[in-house]
């Protein structure tokens, strides 16, 4: 399963953009342009080469950095899935708050433990965000394969076999040749397409589960006093969807079958990814 994963900062590049190294450097600038004298810019760029060369290294800083970077990320991930969420279909959007609101009382329930539970509180929360993310993810490959179902009709690709396979005894032989091309162009769409069905039923089955163990979730969460529990029955399912999407995303591009997810795939490419159970 897939969540943004924070990629390496520049961080001499955040430095400089850092919002009271600009202000100093706009200072000096303004002060050079006021004075008509360049040596309050001459000694900002001095002062700027040293802390540049210094800043940027320093493990504090880059702890911040980092920090910023990754809260930035899992922003744009948040507005990434809100869009995809958006577009699903008003059944998938309908379970979708359905789950919400299940998440919402495991919550509460987990609200109610000993603060010496509390780590594994934390533990949970991160995986059901983990689970409604794939949701997500998983929901929208099932909208994009509908979509390309919905376009060419199986039925009649093998009619069209059909039609070909039994004139090709009476063609040309270059006619021949060429209908015998088309044949296997058309065999190959139609094995495509129980691959997409097959990988629909995946597809279902994975959701289904979500919505099962997050039921079950809940309802242990009433009663039970030791959250590890629950946080190891998360990671089963969490490694069986995780599964699920990589075989997803296999099928998908050896078919070609769904458009760039807006860079996002459950988090966008591969260089963003991140498991969620860290």
């Amino acid at each position: 399963m897939t969540e943004p994963r924070q990629s390496e900062p520049n961080y001499v590049k955040e430095a400089f953009q850092w919002q009271y190294n600009v202000i100093a450097l706009g200072g000096a600038l303004a002060a050079s342009l006021v004075s008509l004298n360049p040596l309050p810019l001459i000694l900002a760029a001095g002062m700027e080469l040293m802390y540049l060369a210094t800043v940027p290294g320093m493990p504090r800083f880059q702890r911040l950095v980092r920090a910023r970077h990754f809260e930035r990320e899992q922003k744009e991930h948040s507005e990434r899935l809100k869009k995809i969420l958006y577009a699903l279909p008003l059944e998938r959007r309908q379970h979708y708050d359905q789950l919400e609101k299940l998440c919402g009382t495991i919550r509460s329930n987990m609200a109610r433990l000993s603060s010496a539970s509390q780590v594994f509180v934390g533990q949970i929360e991160a995986r059901l965000q983990g689970l409604m993310a794939a949701y997500v993810r998983l929901a929208n490959h099932d909208t994009l394969h509908v979509q390309y179902l919905n376009s060419a009709s199986p039925e009649s690709v093998r009619r069209e076999i059909q039609q070909l396979s039994s004139r090709l005894a009476k063609d040309t032989p270059r006619v021949r040749e060429v209908n015998e091309k088309r044949v296997e162009i058309l065999a190959k769409r139609l094995e495509k397409f129980g691959k997409i069905q097959e990988n629909r039923q995946v597809i279902d089955a994975q959701l289904k589960a979500i919505e099962d163990t997050l039921e079950l979730i809940r309802e242990q969460s009433m009663t039970m006093e030791h959250p590890q529990e629950l946080s190891e029955r998360l990671d089963v399912v969490i490694r069986d969807v995780e599964s699920t999407e990589d075989a997803v995303r296999e099928m998908e591009t050896i078919f070609q079958i769904s458009p760039e997810m807006e860079s996002f795939d459950a988090g966008g490419s591969a260089g963003h990814r991140q498991r969620i159970g860290n």
